[in-house]
C-alpha cells in the first residue's frame, strides 16, 4: 500500500511522473539526429513505464495515483541510410540513424503538456476550495 495522504498527493505524484516523461521525450528529440556506423550503437527512444497505486488494497477509497517504474529502450530498429563520405559510414559506407519518430514525440509533448496543466488546475481548484472551507466560519 502506497502513502497516499490527499489530492495534493496525488496530483503531485502525477506532476513527478508527467516530468519524467517529459525528459524522455526531450532526451528522444535531442538525439533524433544522430548517426553512428553501427546498428548496435544508434540511440533508440525511450518511454517510461506507467503503474497505478492506490491508497488501499481494493481501490475501494477513491484514492489512487501515479508511478513510473521504469524507463526502458523502445524496440525499434535504426534506420540504414547510405553516406559513403560519413566520417561515420560503416565499409560499405552507411550511416544508423536514431530510432525516434520525431512526431511521435511531438504529439506524446503535447499530450505530457496537458496533463502537467491539468494537474496544476487540479491544485489551483482544490487551494480555492479549501480558501471557502477556511472562510466559511468568518
Amino acid at each position: 500500500m502506497a502513502d497516499i495522504k490527499n489530492v495534493y498527493d496525488i496530483a503531485g505524484r502525477s506532476m513527478a511522473s508527467q516530468l519524467i516523461r517529459m525528459n524522455t521525450i526531450a532526451s528522444n528529440i535531442a538525439n533524433a539526429g544522430t548517426m553512428t556506423g553501427n546498428p548496435k550503437e544508434a540511440y533508440k527512444s525511450i518511454k517510461p513505464i506507467f503503474e497505478s497505486t492506490y491508497a488501499d488494497q481494493f481501490g475501494q477509497t477513491g484514492i489512487a495515483s501515479v508511478t513510473v517504474t521504469d524507463v526502458v529502450e523502445m524496440d525499434m530498429s535504426p534506420s540504414r541510410i547510405f553516406m559513403p563520405f560519413h566520417p561515420q559510414a560503416d565499409e560499405e559506407g552507411y550511416v544508423y540513424g536514431a530510432a525516434v519518430n520525431i512526431e511521435e514525440e511531438y504529439v506524446e509533448m503535447m499530450e505530457t503538456s496537458r496533463q502537467y496543466q491539468n494537474n496544476v488546475e487540479v491544485i489551483t481548484t482544490m487551494r480555492a476550495l479549501d480558501m471557502r472551507t477556511i472562510n466559511m466560519g468568518k
